[in-house]
């Protein structure tokens, strides 16, 4: 007789917010994003008694807005996708759990050491252990997953996953040994590998999302431009600005570098265009986010001969690569995974992206116009950045704490 086997057990999990990965990290990634800024406010300002013989309060943000925000919505992307990618369950229940407890911990650390309490050394400690343990046990999952199935084309992936856990342990080394150019490195690090990830997800799934999102209204399918070595130019590109940001101080080279991976992915965007992303904010959220970044890498062109503040180019590729394309992914990513349809979003994702884009504005162009108002055009911007992550956590939160619409796992 033929004897049958049982399928295999369904997963289950203590809580719906702790299904995959997406559900807790975009949660709680939403939160910080408020929080850390509304503190920022104050350690700009100098309202807390932050120790900045131990820190520089310039690299205290940038730190947590990309090792600690940034990584939270990587975190909950990859061990969400990887599962798709592969068939491979991802960590869920108590082990998702264990893997977000760290990143927590580690950013009350941080915060603690914000608002100046005492012994920054002793939270710097615990931060460094906890933040240590969360991004080795993101990437074992990851990795695990990947050559689980040998799909060796992840190998990009998860090198920028390899050495971001790097450059995070090359802040904490510039932390206790008082080198702030180690954290000063280790944060730029942070942020061009953060972006080199947006630049090769970005050009998997923004393509992918306008064909699938305009082809639903169309009664013909829609199929966008790729050109697999404008992909590799922009790559290799992308390699040289960074070395030459990081690395070498002749501006010529970084301005012939920066307008080059400007003008690459300015091409890559016209050949994705449709005039159909316009009826569909999670498509042009995307695109004017990816634009934004286009946008930035001009500005960093021509920042070594027109003067103004380096901070204004680092700060536009911030808010367009990570601030509004993370907004835009966490919003599409989170209808599709709780089984909701992407093609009808909540109403309050117009205001999100719309408070993303005054973010950008008042950030970058307003002070580039007029530096005599600065401080007020940064308030500006710190307000609508915390407006936009409150009106997720409102329309969001909520679905990503249930369980999926359609009775699946995840």
């Amino acid at each position: 007789m033929k004897q049958i086997q049982p399928p295999s057990a369904r997963p289950v999990s203590v809580h719906p917010i702790l299904n995959l990965g997406f559900r807790i990290f975009f949660s709680a990634g939403a939160v910080f994003a408020m929080l850390t800024m509304a503190l920022w406010v104050f350690v700009f300002m100098g309202k807390t008694n932050i120790d900045v013989g131990q820190i520089n309060p310039f690299y205290w943000h940038a730190h947590e807005m990309l090792y600690g925000y940034t990584m939270a919505i990587i975190a909950g992307f990859l061990l969400t996708a990887v599962k798709t990618w592969t068939g491979i369950m991802m960590p869920h229940g108590y082990k998702l759990l264990g893997i977000f407890m760290l990143w927590m911990v580690a950013r009350i650390a941080w915060m603690m050491v914000g608002l100046g309490v005492p012994n920054p050394s002793l939270w710097f400690a615990l931060a460094g252990i906890c933040d240590t343990g969360f991004m080795l046990l993101m990437a074992y999952a990851i990795f695990r997953a990947v050559l689980a199935v040998k799909q060796y084309k992840q190998m990009g992936i998860l090198s920028k996953i390899a050495f971001l856990t790097c450059g995070n342990l090359l802040c904490y080394v510039g932390i206790f040994s008082n080198n702030m150019s180690l954290v000063k490195i280790g944060d730029y690090l942070g942020l061009y590998l953060i972006l080199g990830l947006v630049l090769t997800i970005g050009r998997r799934v923004i393509p992918f999302f306008i064909e699938k999102g305009i082809s639903f209204d169309s009664p013909h399918k829609i199929e966008v431009k790729n050109n697999r070595w404008l992909d590799i130019a922009s790559l290799l590109l992308f390699v040289a600005f960074m070395i030459s940001d990081l690395f070498v101080t002749d501006k010529w080279f970084m301005s012939i570098s920066a307008f080059a991976v400007g003008a690459v992915n300015i091409i890559r965007l016209l050949g994705w265009y449709h005039h159909g992303i316009w009826k569909k904010p999670l498509l042009w959220s995307l695109y004017l986010a990816f634009l934004g970044m286009c946008i930035s890498f001009f500005l960093f062109a021509i920042q070594p001969h027109l003067g103004f503040n380096h901070s204004l180019a680092v700060h536009a590729l911030a808010l367009s690569g990570i601030g509004m394309m993370t907004v835009a992914m966490m919003a599409r990513v989170s209808l599709g995974h709780t089984g909701r349809s992407i093609h009808q979003p909540p109403k309050t994702v117009y205001a999100m992206f719309i408070l993303m884009i005054i973010a950008f504005i008042f950030r970058v162009f307003l002070p580039l116009l007029d530096m005599e108002h600065y401080i007020i055009w940064i308030m500006i911007a710190q307000t609508a950045w915390i407006a936009c992550f409150m009106l997720f956590c409102i329309s969001y939160i909520p679905m990503l704490a249930k369980p999926r619409t359609d009775g699946l796992f995840g």
